[in-house]
C-alpha cells in the first residue's frame, strides 16, 4: 500500500489581504509620483503614499515569515513542503529573470533599431524625417528633441565606480559560497565571518550607487529626463539595486537567525533560497556592467 508524507496545511492566514494591500498602495503612490513629476509639480504626495505601501509591506513580510519560521521550527513541515519552497523559489526567480529580460530587450530594440531608424539607416529611415537634424549614436548624447529633454554633459566612466561594483559583487558571490559550504559542514564560527562579510559587501555596493546616482544627477547631467539613454539606465540599475537592498536585508535575517541557532547542515532551505537570490542579483550585474556601462 502506498504511504504519502503529511502535508501541512496552514490555517487562515490575514497575510494575503495585507499584501495585496500594500502591493496596491505603493503602486498607488509610485504612479502618483511619477504623474506629479510629469506635471513639474513642486510638491507632491506620491512619494508618501509609496512609503505608506512599503510600510505595510514590511508589516507582511515580517509577520508573514515570522509564521512560517515558527512553522519550520515546529517541525510541522514534511519533505513534500520543502519541495514546494524549493519550486516556488525557482519560479519566483525566473519571473524576475523575465523582469530584467524585459528591460534589457527594450535597452536592445531602442539601441539597435530605433536609435538608426531616426538616424536615417534602414528602410525605416523615413523616420529621420521627423527629425532630420538628429545623428544617431550610444551611448546617446544628442537627442530628437534636446530642448524638451535635455542630454547629459557625458556618461558614467564603466571603469570606476561601475567597476568597483562589479567586483565587490562578484566577490560577494564568492563569500556567500563559502557561508553555504561552511553550514553544510556546520562550521558555525566560518558560517558568521562569511555571511557577514557578504552583507557588508552588498551594503558597499549600495552605498557607491547612491554615490554614483548622485554624481551623474548633479555633475553629469544624467537623470530620468535625459532622453531614452538616461530612462534605460536608471531603469535598469535602479531596479537592480532595488533588487541589491532586497537580497542584502534577506542575508541579513539569515546572519540574525543563524546567529540564533537557526538551521543545521541538512536543513537550511531559508540560507539557500537566499543565496539563490543573492547569484541572480550578481549574474544581472554582470549584464548591465557590459551592456550598460561597457558597450
Amino acid at each position: 500500500m502506498a504511504t504519502h508524507d503529511p502535508y501541512y496545511v496552514p490555517a487562515q492566514s490575514k497575510w494575503p489581504i495585507i499584501a495585496t494591500l500594500g502591493m496596491l498602495v505603493t503602486m498607488f503612490g509610485v504612479g502618483t509620483w511619477m504623474n506629479d513629476m510629469s506635471a513639474g509639480k513642486e510638491h507632491s504626495h506620491g512619494p508618501w503614499i509609496f512609503f505608506a505601501g512599503g510600510l505595510i509591506l514590511a508589516y507582511m513580510l515580517f509577520g508573514w515569515f515570522g509564521n512560517v519560521i515558527k512553522e519550520s521550527r515546529g517541525g510541522l513541515y514534511s519533505p513534500q513542503m520543502d519541495r514546494s519552497f524549493r519550486w516556488g523559489m525557482s519560479w519566483f526567480i525566473f519571473s524576475e529573470v523575465m523582469f530584467f529580460a524585459a528591460f534589457f530587450g527594450a535597452l536592445f530594440y531602442v539601441r539597435h533599431f530605433v536609435n538608426p531608424w531616426l538616424g536615417g539607416e534602414g528602410h525605416h529611415g523615413i523616420s529621420h524625417m521627423l527629425w532630420p537634424q538628429f545623428e544617431t549614436g550610444w551611448p546617446q548624447l544628442s537627442n530628437p528633441d534636446n530642448k524638451l529633454f535635455p542630454p547629459p554633459k557625458e556618461v558614467i566612466d564603466p571603469w570606476k565606480l561601475p567597476l568597483i561594483n562589479t567586483l565587490l559583487l562578484v566577490t560577494s558571490s564568492f563569500t556567500v559560497t563559502f557561508a553555504h559550504h561552511a553550514l553544510k559542514k556546520n562550521h558555525r564560527g566560518p558560517l558568521k565571518m562569511w555571511l557577514a562579510a557578504t552583507v557588508a559587501l552588498g551594503a558597499c555596493f549600495i552605498v557607491l550607487q547612491a554615490y554614483e546616482y548622485h554624481e551623474a544627477y548633479t555633475e553629469l547631467g544624467l537623470t530620468l529626463g535625459s532622453g531614452i539613454y538616461g530612462a534605460t539606465f536608471f531603469m535598469l540599475t535602479g531596479f537592480h539595486g532595488a533588487h541589491v537592498t532586497i537580497g542584502a536585508i534577506m542575508l541579513s535575517i539569515m546572519l540574525i537567525r543563524i546567529i540564533r541557532g537557526h538551521f543545521d547542515a541538512d536543513k537550511h532551505f531559508g540560507f539557500e533560497a537566499a543565496s539563490w537570490y543573492w547569484h541572480f542579483v550578481d549574474v544581472v550585474w554582470i549584464g548591465l556592467f557590459i551592456f550598460v556601462y561597457v558597450l
